[in-house]
């Protein structure tokens, strides 16, 4: 936590031209500094680097209405059944929803074909996407990093990368199959056993990183309707 307040400190008197207020969930981090310090702030706290590629900084008056508007995603998407739903902050100090479905619900060991209760909590998920066409999503697939029988350490680790990408994929690919538009899924990637959010060593630990995760983030058209005071 020092060192963590030692680098905000000095990205603060880096830009103090353009101020360095962590303001209202959503609302960029300074105004004008905001989508650089934002981008490493989210490193070093582990947010997501997901985010539109807007150029400069995000005003906090739009930051805030963005803010507002991600509240209401959140709040449908907590309504998916199997579904967990926390806000976190993309690479441009904006909020956006992460959606974590467990890999036990998705799919069965070592496969990635869609069980039928992922199937049905996809479907519902889909809706809360189609009814917000104006965030742009990300798909994140992780494997835990058990090894894989008659495999080397390091051939159990390619096949777990390849196991999650075929996950994430299988996920982006059955949302477009019930009506999500290609164009609002703006990556499909799989990180294998990267990233691990428990302990490896223990089933239960094992068992949260294998995971799916989707990110909901403003798109540029969003950021412009809240630059506009138009958002809703």
């Amino acid at each position: 936590m020092k060192k963590f307040k030692v680098v905000i400190l000095t990205l603060c008197a880096g830009i103090v031209m353009a101020g360095c207020s962590n303001m209202a969930k959503g609302t960029a981090i300074g105004a004008a500094g905001g989508a650089v310090l934002g981008a490493v702030v989210g490193k070093i706290a582990g947010n997501t680097a997901v985010g539109a590629a807007v150029g400069t900084a995000v005003g906090a008056g739009a930051g805030a209405l963005i803010g507002k508007k991600m509240d209401k995603v959140k709040a449908q998407a907590q309504a998916v059944q199997n579904a967990q739903v926390e806000s976190v902050t993309d690479a441009n100090g904006l909020q956006a929803v992460k959606v974590t479905f467990d890999s036990g619900i998705l799919f069965t060991t070592g496969s990635a074909t869609l069980s039928q209760t992922a199937k049905n909590s996809l479907s519902n998920f889909a809706n809360v996407l189609k009814q917000n066409t104006d965030c742009d999503v990300a798909i994140q697939g992780y494997t835990d990093n058990a090894g894989w029988k008659n495999s080397t350490a390091e051939q159990s680790a390619a096949k777990n990368q390849q196991l999650s990408e075929q996950r994430a994929q299988a996920v982006t690919s059955y949302l477009q199959s019930v009506g999500v538009s290609a164009s609002q899924i703006r990556s499909t990637t799989g990180y294998g056993e990267a990233n691990p959010v428990a302990d490896n060593s223990t089933a239960a630990g094992k068992a949260q990183n294998r995971r799916v995760e989707v990110y909901m983030y403003a798109s540029q058209a969003m950021i412009q309707a809240a630059e506009a005071g138009t958002l809703k």
